[in-house]
């Protein structure tokens, strides 16, 4: 020890400085405390939009069984039916495919990258949320079709496809929280 240092010394000698806002852990205590209340609340709402999507997601399921069996009950005793009209509904449904993996690719994929290292960001959030949407609503425009072709005339296996498509479309794409 050097001379004239005695722990009396050390004390007083290190109340010369102000107190360390630092706990010995290393963090600051007010800041760590809004940041991980701040990171909870955040957490706590993707949890919200996620259980939000899948409500709405099981809800457009469930539609499309029902436009099934509505198709059925509501259809045209057979009659000629316009070939054209089913070409312009595929083709339209290949289409629609492909606006869902743009969606999915520019809005969710995006978003939850900006996400998973930013969860409090809430225009990623927004836009994630969008992107599931606009995806769900795509989706069931593809099983609609199925019932507008059925409800002009055309045979339960002609709009099977379409009830198929939207349905495995929608589930297939399920809400996942981004991952960190």
């Amino acid at each position: 020890m050097r001379p004239g240092c005695t722990a009396a010394n050390i004390v007083t000698s290190s109340s010369n400085y102000p107190p360390s806002p630092y706990y010995p852990g290393g963090f600051r205590s007010q800041e760590f405390l809004t940041a991980f209340g701040e990171l909870r609340e955040n957490r706590t709402q993707m949890r919200g939009t996620v259980r939000t999507l899948r409500a709405v997601q099981w809800a457009l399921l469930g539609s499309i069984l029902i436009y099934a069996v509505a198709g059925e009950v509501l259809h045209s005793r057979a009659r000629a039916v316009d070939a054209s009209l089913s070409y312009v509904f595929t083709t339209a449904s290949v289409a629609i495919v492909g606006v869902i993996l743009v969606v999915r690719r520019t809005l969710v994929l995006r978003s939850a990258e900006s996400l998973a290292s930013h969860p409090e960001d809430a225009l990623a959030l927004g836009h994630w949320k969008n992107g599931y949407l606009a995806t769900y609503v795509l989706s069931e425009a593809l099983a609609l079709f199925g019932l507008i072709l059925r409800v002009m005339g055309c045979d339960f296996e002609q709009s099977l496809p379409f009830y198929i498509g939207g349905f495995a479309l929608l589930f297939f794409f399920r809400p996942k929280e981004p991952a960190a």
